[in-house]
């Protein structure tokens, strides 16, 4: 091998272990909060091979994973879905790895990031400095990405709602200062019936869902380039699934 052919493998080498290691500058350094007993992730992509159309990428918790199919079935003619949730705070360095993962595997035209239901509890300066973290590797990493700040939904409990509505003042805050777009997901839902609503003191009823859903492809919709190929995307699925269809 000659040493051009050394050179450009010593060059590639070390921008590769550059890139890999890029999560790590807005990971915090320390934290204070404890795990949780059940710690999950899960994620989807559908429509993987397709290249061709724009790609929403969507972050968040179980709220995020219960809205996602319906956002699907409201956009999957125009764009293709990928879906991260997780229980893990931003304050976990965990999270910053696992989403590095996320965002490396595809390109993302848009995406929606909401971290905070896992965090009522947690330090509120650590959380702060993470999600703000969290938001500026999203730039550095998807620099041509359009990426919202979804806000997170109220709870049935009054004292965790307060909680959210902090975490949710830090979103806006950030929102603000960065000049980011902002999907509030809280107003419209805390205006609604607690006993018709929810299923529980954290999750909704499929009628608050749906709403959510629609919220979050509204905005998605009316951005420039998003429907100007117009409903012409396939959504193909996998043998031993899911299917792919959109109901």
């Amino acid at each position: 091998m000659n040493k051009t052919c050394l050179l450009f493998c010593a060059v590639l080498t070390a921008f590769s272990a550059v890139s890999a290691e890029l999560y790590r500058q807005f990971q915090p350094s320390a934290t204070s909060r404890t795990r949780e007993n059940t710690e999950w992730s899960v994620t989807y992509t559908y429509n993987a091979l397709d290249a061709r159309h724009p790609r929403l990428l969507l972050i968040g918790d179980s709220i995020c994973n219960a809205y996602q199919s319906a956002v699907r079935q409201k956009l999957g003619k125009i764009m293709n879905i990928t879906f991260w949730a997780t229980s893990k705070c931003v304050t976990d360095k965990d999270f910053f790895r696992e989403l590095d993962l996320i965002l490396s595997a595809y390109h993302y035209d848009v995406i929606s990031f909401n971290n905070g239901l896992h965090s009522l509890t947690t330090h509120r300066k650590e959380w702060e400095n993470a999600y703000r973290g969290a938001v500026a590797f999203l730039r550095k990493k998807c620099p041509d990405a359009r990426l919202f700040l979804t806000l997170c939904t109220p709870l049935r409990d009054p004292v965790k709602t307060a909680q959210a509505k902090e975490l949710n003042n830090i979103i806006s805050e950030t929102a603000a200062r960065e000049g980011l777009p902002v999907i509030d997901l809280f107003t419209p839902m805390d205006s609604l019936d607690r006993r018709k609503y929810w299923s529980d003191t954290y999750h909704f009823q499929k009628a608050a869902v749906d709403r959510q859903a629609e919220l979050i492809a509204r905005t998605v919709r009316a951005l420039p380039g998003i429907a100007a190929s117009g409903e012409d995307v396939v959504q193909r699925g996998t043998e031993t699934g899911p299917d792919g269809a959109l109901r």
